[in-house]
């Protein structure tokens, strides 16, 4: 005899952001105005802005993935804290917000983080198994768009102005260059962490997403490899031309959002306040 598994209802403050979350979101905000307005060392605002967007992103991607889990059967997200969005919860918060964002720092892309864990056992249906892993990547992508909705609609102003040596950084009144390059920076960033996510490599969320389609001996075979899904990674963007054919794409798609590669590579630039330059 089997037993369905019985759920009490969830609680309604299991889905209250938690004060981490909202900590992040304040210092983002607080961050966003003082790069718009030039207080203090606009490179440190430039780092705290693009940072804590990171962060945001990076806690709404693991939350896309627990809540499309919650609603396809897995209540046990709920007491896992994972609806609350606190990057604390996750299942290694090394994997899924430290080494991000030290990537960003060091090489301003956006590196796919560890997953929140789902209980597929409850899960029963392959579509809702792929829709949980592909609703991290489309979360980066609704993001994308937001960060890059100014420059569609061409509200971000001139970053620059042509003089008799080329074209210069507008430091002019009103111009807010700074907060357009760090926003360009964070839109670069969804774009590259939509396109390693969407890849089909075991441990990734592309990988996932084809999981669920295969056969128990290919799934088994699959999830081995798993656990070595950043390493191939990493082989393939470094070590490869990939990496080239990577960049190349992912510059493509910002520029048809509007959003310069010089501007990105500005705001990039800026972010790195301790290299003086």
């Amino acid at each position: 005899m089997t037993y369905e598994p019985v759920y009490t209802r969830t609680p309604r403050h299991a889905f209250v952001p938690s004060p981490v979350f909202v900590g992040i979101v304040a210092v983002f905000a607080v961050s966003g105005w003082m790069t718009w307005t030039g207080f203090g060392n606009v490179r440190v605002d430039v780092f705290l802005f693009v940072v804590s967007g990171w962060l945001v992103s990076l806690c709404l991607h693991e939350y896309a993935h627990a809540l499309i889990g919650y609603f396809s059967g897995d209540h046990s997200v709920a007491e896992r804290g994972y609806l609350k969005l606190n990057p604390l919860k996750y299942t290694s918060p090394l994997l899924s917000i430290v080494l991000p964002v030290v990537v960003v720092i060091l090489g301003g892309i956006g590196l796919p983080g560890g997953a929140v864990w789902i209980d597929h056992r409850h899960i029963r249906s392959k579509v809702k198994e792929s829709l949980i892993s592909a609703a991290g990547p489309l979360t980066n992508v609704v993001l994308a768009l937001l960060c890059a909705f100014p420059f569609l609609i061409g509200v971000a102003g001139e970053p620059f102005v042509a003089t008799a040596s080329g074209y210069v950084f507008n430091t002019g009144p009103g111009a807010h260059a700074e907060f357009w390059s760090a926003l360009a920076a964070l839109a670069f960033l969804q774009v590259t962490a939509t396109i390693l996510n969407l890849l089909p490599i075991p441990g990734l969320d592309g990988g996932s997403i084809l999981t669920p389609w295969m056969s128990p001996a290919y799934q088994r075979a699959w999830n081995l490899f798993a656990p070595y899904g950043f390493i191939l990674l990493f082989l393939l963007l470094w070590q490869t031309r990939i990496g080239d054919y990577f960049y190349t794409a992912v510059f493509w798609i910002t520029d048809k959002l509007g959003v310069s590669e010089v501007l990105i590579q500005v705001g990039l630039q800026l972010m790195r306040f301790w290299s003086g330059s």
